[in-house]
């Protein structure tokens, strides 16, 4: 990007980061983002600018003399703030740039004030640090709720975790072993140039993300994009040959992929969402794998199921996708801590429902991509509490129930839960 493109960048970002503040979902606003604006200078800025976001105001708070700034003036100096610490600028650039960008965000009387505050983060950086120590929003960058769950939580290690949801997601890709090996794969992708190491059984986790263009033989489904911790969900079915398996909350479809490269079965795969399913469906074709795939509320029974029962059912539920906020920013600013409960209570119904559906003598996994255990251990100790017929099983891949996002991973949660006769 040329520096004279980083002004717009700015003021794009800026209006984009005051409206997520306002409660709108990052994802939709970038979806409506100015054409014009270079896409991966506004992806950085936006998301670098949402995952450092509980610094950035008490920075403006402990500089600025004139109180809480307007509606974009202020989202321009977080976004600006971290323009500087990124490093990918240097630092007159920032600072020139921001102003620039106060022409284009209409805002001219704000020139002065935005490159005396820059100038200030820069003159002042060494105190600034000790200034904002004290505040837990501003030191961890994240919500004091957030921050309070995860020390209760993980009295060992909720500082990593918290660490961890700040840093750039890793890039880990799932070999189709239906149509080659981790070994192989691992050949072509160093013959592509790109550096990668193996990561569980079908993992392969890559140096540094790359364009999925790149990928060798992804348009031919030899490789899909997931998360090594995703990866664990199908695994952890333990599916035999034949068996009927149902993906109750399926889109866009990378778990119901996993089960059908891994194991002979017959999947039913739901989803409410339309567009989701649609993307399901793509998938599916790009990897030549065949599910019945049906829109449908999961807790509906009477509207999809055929009163078959199933051997296996995945339950990966809606949650508060607190293990995967590094990859959608605005979560954690979006959030309330009340909404655990109402999350938990959601979870709870689908089991209950998914529960009449499984055989006797099935298994359910439920999965979630939270850190919290309120949607964790929780729902699930309620659960089998409510169900005699209920029994938590170990999980076959010997790992822990909650992996903590960490260099290689995602945050995620799994329980295998068998139903007796």
């Amino acid at each position: 990007m040329s520096i004279a493109a980083l002004a717009p960048a700015l003021a794009e970002a800026a209006r984009i980061v005051s409206r997520v503040a306002a409660g709108r979902s990052l994802a939709e606003e970038l979806d409506s983002a100015a054409r014009s604006t270079p896409r991966a200078a506004l992806l950085d800025l936006t998301h670098g600018t949402l995952r450092r976001f509980g610094r950035a105001p008490a920075i403006v708070r402990e500089l600025s003399h004139r109180g809480k700034a307007d509606e974009l003036v202020e989202p321009l100096l977080w976004c600006a703030l971290y323009a500087l610490e990124s490093g990918r600028y240097a630092s007159y650039t920032v600072v020139d740039q921001a102003v620039r960008a106060c022409g284009l965000l209409e805002k001219w009387n704000a020139k002065g004030y935005v490159n005396a505050v820059l100038r200030g983060a820069l003159r002042e950086q060494s105190s600034l640090e000790n200034r904002i120590a004290a505040d837990p929003e501003a030191r961890y960058q994240h919500p004091k709720w957030w921050i309070d769950l995860l020390q209760r939580a993980y009295p060992e290690g909720w500082q990593d975790t918290l660490a961890a949801g700040n840093t750039h997601p890793p890039m880990c890709l799932r070999v189709n072993r239906r149509r080659t090996s981790v070994t192989a794969y691992l050949a072509r992708l160093a013959d592509a140039g790109i550096a990668a190491r193996a990561l569980g059984d079908a993992g392969v986790l890559l140096e540094r993300p790359v364009a999925v263009a790149e990928l060798p033989g992804f348009d031919a489904g030899d490789a899909s994009v997931q998360d090594a911790g995703a990866q664990r969900a199908a695994p952890c079915l333990d599916l035999q040959r034949g068996q009927r398996v149902l993906d109750a909350c399926a889109a866009p479809g990378g778990k119901t992929a996993h089960v059908l490269e891994i194991a002979e079965v017959d999947v039913t795969a739901l989803d409410s969402d339309g567009a989701r399913l649609l993307r399901l469906a793509h998938n599916l074709e790009r990897l030549s794998l065949r599910a019945e795939l049906l829109k449908a509320d999961c807790t509906r029974l009477a509207e999809w199921w055929r009163s078959e029962p199933f051997d296996r059912i995945l339950a990966d539920v809606p949650c508060s996708a607190s293990g995967i906020a590094r990859r959608r920013p605005d979560l954690k600013w979006l959030r309330r801590a009340q909404d655990l409960a109402s999350f938990a209570a959601q979870q709870g119904a689908i089991l209950d429902a998914l529960w009449q559906a499984l055989r006797a003598d099935g298994k359910l996994l439920y999965a979630t991509c939270s850190v919290f255990p309120q949607e964790n251990d929780g729902v699930i100790d309620a659960f089998i509490a409510r169900h005699p017929a209920a029994h938590r099983l170990p999980l076959p891949d010997g790992g822990a129930a909650q992996w903590l996002p960490d260099a290689e991973h995602d945050g995620f949660f799994y329980a295998l839960i068998a139903k007796t006769a």
